[in-house]
């Protein structure tokens, strides 16, 4: 897991070793190991290191293969690079160094631009052919990686974090409004290719693009979710797909073991996590570290899971940490939290995680957690309302959005109002694609290609990244989802959602982490605003700033700041909050 970013020109000036530099250093914290840059006539390439896998210095980037004619800068973790590394030498090829970043090289060389579809892992790279003067860039199936772009005069800036690309001049640094329209009513999700600054993009999911030496470009979408099911699926037994759901879930949990230094499991108590504690435990592993965190109640809303993270520390016997954050301390570390967003990310949960990875981050590098669990097994509670319904589109907007469009109007600042509604477009445009027929998969297939990518994913790799640490997710094991794609809806509904995933999970960890309501990340102080937080959103909101960019009407900010409680969105936000941490967010990074 580490930070790439680079130049490439297409005017005939070289590429700029020093831009390079200012852009990795701005990544430093993803990667602070060791950092570097390869520069070679129109392109550079920039990296910083979190030494995972090969710890040596030959596994250096960016790495260079002079023998192909090959320069690589890659994030992230190709778990079945073992496996490949063997077809490959079988194939002729040799090895210097014994990590996953020259498995890249030599596969991208033995098959092209198909080497991705062979990949099981997070990745973004990008490749530098030095004969041809091509330029490859590819991120992974769920995005789980990220990476942006950026063009400026003759040329084009990547990144794997956006302030990075703030740091070169000549960016677009003005508002996106589509984006802005996306992130008031999409519950702050803004989908490729779109970001809050319109001068830079995000490279889609699941994408390989082979640019030329002239700018021009191809993009190859190599992977999407299918929710078609043959006749034998369809009439598969619960108990079956049960069972075929734990025996991938167990190759993917151990996947994701890969490494050359210990691995760590975050620990909510919630099904998903606890089951990944269980497998390992299964698997033999010794002296598991699990990590929790926990806050200080409000309103009578508790803000900590210990005591079911507690069962099963105890019942697995892992080296178990837990962490309280007090009130103050929370709001201490907002300012270097939102610091930490390459996007403004309105989860309450944001502080937790980037205070849980500070801690752990203290004892290893390596971290497996649950993270996508509810948007592959439909744990959510909008999707029992999708089923048999005749209205998708309408039925799960008013689930998700956190606002109607004609309320747009009245909210939005005079100079912001946009008249199509983007979002609803969207949700219409994604659920009338092939491939999935049924309401349920429609709202199944969108949260877990689209919103999973720009909220909990990315939300999970911006926050352990800042603390240098790397975040598994074996929830987004690609066969593991192509999987639960094929599960017909009904299995998955069962007992109040996710009903295969705990009826495996069963079999595995005890009851009482199962047969609960479902939590989530409680970080109460954001979600009722008062005291101290409420004086520090105001103080964003009222200041010079805030004024002059006029993002938002006076009358909805008074109406906020007169009663912050009253206006909660239909996910259980507060709408104070959203405002206020997206006007922060725009002064952190001096929009």
């Amino acid at each position: 897991m580490c930070g790439i970013c680079g130049e490439i020109t297409f005017d005939g000036r070289p590429a700029s070793a020093d831009l390079t530099q200012r852009m990795t250093e701005a990544m430093t914290r993803r990667g602070p190991d060791s950092g570097g840059v390869v520069a070679r006539g129109r392109v550079a390439l920039g990296h910083r290191r979190l030494k995972i896998i090969d710890l040596s210095e030959k596994a250096e980037q960016p790495m260079v293969d002079s023998e192909l004619g090959l320069t690589i800068a890659f994030n992230g973790c190709i778990y079945n690079y073992p496996q490949l590394r063997k077809e490959l030498e079988e194939k002729g090829y040799r090895f210097f160094s014994t990590g996953d970043t020259e498995v890249i090289l030599k596969a991208y060389h033995a098959w092209g631009t198909d080497c991705v579809s062979r990949f099981n892992g997070m990745f973004a790279f990008v490749i530098h052919e030095r004969e041809s003067g091509r330029v490859v860039m590819a991120r992974d199936r769920f995005g789980i990686k990220p990476l942006y772009l950026a063009e400026s005069e003759g040329s084009l800036l990547f990144a794997s974090s956006l302030p990075a690309l703030l740091s070169a001049p000549g960016v677009d640094r003005s508002i996106d409004r589509v984006a802005l329209q996306f992130y008031m009513s999409f519950h702050a999700v803004v989908p490729a290719p779109y970001t809050m600054i319109k001068g830079i993009r995000k490279f889609p999911p699941a994408t390989i693009r082979v640019i030329e030496p002239d700018g021009a470009f191809h993009d190859t979408r190599f992977w999407s979710l299918d929710f078609t099911r043959s006749r034998e699926d369809e009439e598969r037994p619960f108990e079956e797909w049960r069972d075929l759901v734990l025996d991938e879930l167990r190759r993917a949990v151990d996947r994701r073991m890969v490494a050359d230094v210990p691995v760590g499991v975050l620990l909510s108590g919630g099904v998903d996590s606890s089951l990944i504690v269980g497998l390992l435990a299964e698997a033999g592993q010794q002296g598991l570290r699990t990590y929790s965190i926990g806050f200080e109640a409000a309103h009578g809303e508790k803000g900590d899971e210990f005591v079911y993270s507690d069962i099963i520390a105890r019942h697995y016997g892992t080296q178990h940490t837990k962490t309280f954050i007090p009130s103050s301390d929370m709001l201490d570390a907002l300012p270097d939290t939102i610091r930490a967003m390459s996007e403004p990310m309105v989860s309450y949960d944001n502080v937790g995680f980037y205070l849980l990875s500070r801690e752990v981050a203290k004892h290893v590098k390596v971290v497996q957690s649950g993270q996508g669990a509810d948007e592959v097994f439909a744990g959510y509670h909008w999707y029992p309302k999708l089923d048999g319904s005749n209205d998708p589109v309408g039925d799960y907007a008013r689930a998700f959005f956190d606002r109607p469009h004609s309320r747009l109007a009245e909210e939005l600042g005079p100079d912001w109002h946009v008249g199509r509604d983007e979002a609803r477009a969207f949700v219409e445009e994604h659920f009338a694609m092939r491939g999935a027929s049924d309401p349920v998969d429609k709202a199944l297939r969108l949260d877990s290609t689209i919103m999973l990518v720009d909220d909990p994913v990315k939300r999970v790799d911006n926050m352990t990244m800042a603390w240098g640490l790397e975040a598994r997710v074996p929830f987004l094991d690609y066969e593991l989802a192509e999987l639960a794609a094929r599960i017909p809806a009904r299995h998955k509904l069962a007992h109040g959602g996710k009903g295969v995933l705990k009826e495996a999970a069963r079999k595995v960890i005890p009851a009482d982490v199962i047969d609960r309501p479902k939590g989530y990340f409680p970080v109460p102080a954001l979600k009722y605003i008062e005291g101290p937080t409420l004086d520090l959103v105001r103080d964003a909101l009222e200041s010079r700033a805030a004024r002059e960019r006029g993002l938002f009407s006076r009358a909805y900010l008074d109406r906020l700041f007169a009663d912050p409680r009253s206006a909660i969105t239909p996910l259980m936000g507060s709408e104070l909050w959203q405002v206020a941490l997206l006007e922060m967010w725009l002064q952190t990074n001096e929009v």
